[in-house]
């Protein structure tokens, strides 16, 4: 098998976690492990852009709240809801009570059940608050969050590729990226993140830690409940990081 080299995995990365113009030539394993492996950078520039266009707005007159609506839209908009969608397919499952194959079947449909659409409403409403409270003390702060938050969903993705984390389904994305990442590296990835983190402050770097462990937990209820996991339940995961990590941001004095 041909080695794949670092363009071919930022080329994954953010070929599959955004809108972005970038085209993937290759598809096999080691594109995967490496964009994966690169998916803290799609992150570092979508929550840039999120961070962007908040203080935008914040320079011409918005108030912290149109501003924090802006820099939660962004991500949305440059993933094509593609994780918010996993989240409230996920707690559809998760919420369902039934066996494994039927709990994936009701998270494969089209439409989002009572459990998916309050698992949205209150995540989005979560992250609004924070960014809205945080833009109010200072256009840096609510700059520095939203990055952080985006860096943070994306590293959860990376931690759910380590091996030894099972693909509930033989298809999909989920199948392709399960398991791709050796959990040296994995760790590796998560430990600089953190250390970059604290470059921004102390709690920082525990918002980001923090988001990785709020993540973990939800990736190991759902193995147990699915066997593994799909394109879904990466995107619940990264949409727990990035709602935890920004709660972590608001607390203390």
């Amino acid at each position: 098998m041909q080695k794949s080299s670092p363009v071919d995995g930022l080329r994954f990365a953010f070929g599959t976690l955004t809108v972005l113009p970038v085209r993937v030539h290759r598809w096999d394993r080691p594109a995967a492990r490496g964009g994966m492996l690169s998916a803290p950078l799609a992150g570092l520039v979508v929550g840039g852009c999120a961070a962007g266009l908040g203080v935008l707005l914040l320079l011409l007159g918005a108030g912290p709240l149109l501003a924090a609506v802006a820099s939660v839209a962004v991500p949305a908009a440059l993933t094509r809801g593609l994780h918010l969608d996993g989240l409230a397919d996920t707690a559809d499952g998760l919420g369902s009570g039934r066996p494994a194959e039927d709990a994936l079947r009701i998270m494969k449909q089209s439409d989002i059940g009572p459990f998916g659409v309050l698992t949205l409403v209150l995540v989005l409403l979560a992250q609004v608050a924070v960014l809205a409270q945080l833009y109010g003390d200072s256009w840096a702060r609510g700059a520095v969050a939203a990055v952080a938050s985006a860096v943070t969903a994306r590293l959860a993705l990376t931690l759910a590729a380590r091996a030894g984390v099972p693909a509930a389904r033989p298809e999909g994305l989920g199948a392709a990226v399960a398991g791709v990442v050796p959990v040296a590296a994995a760790l590796g990835i998560a430990a600089a993140a953190v250390a970059v983190g604290a470059a921004g402050g102390p709690r920082v770097a525990a918002a980001v830690a923090a988001g990785a462990g709020g993540a973990e937990l939800v990736l190991r209820r759902c193995v147990r409940r699915f066997g593994g996991v799909t394109g879904d339940v990466f995107g619940a995961v990264a949409e727990t990081a990035a709602t935890v990590s920004l709660v972590v941001l608001t607390l203390g004095p």
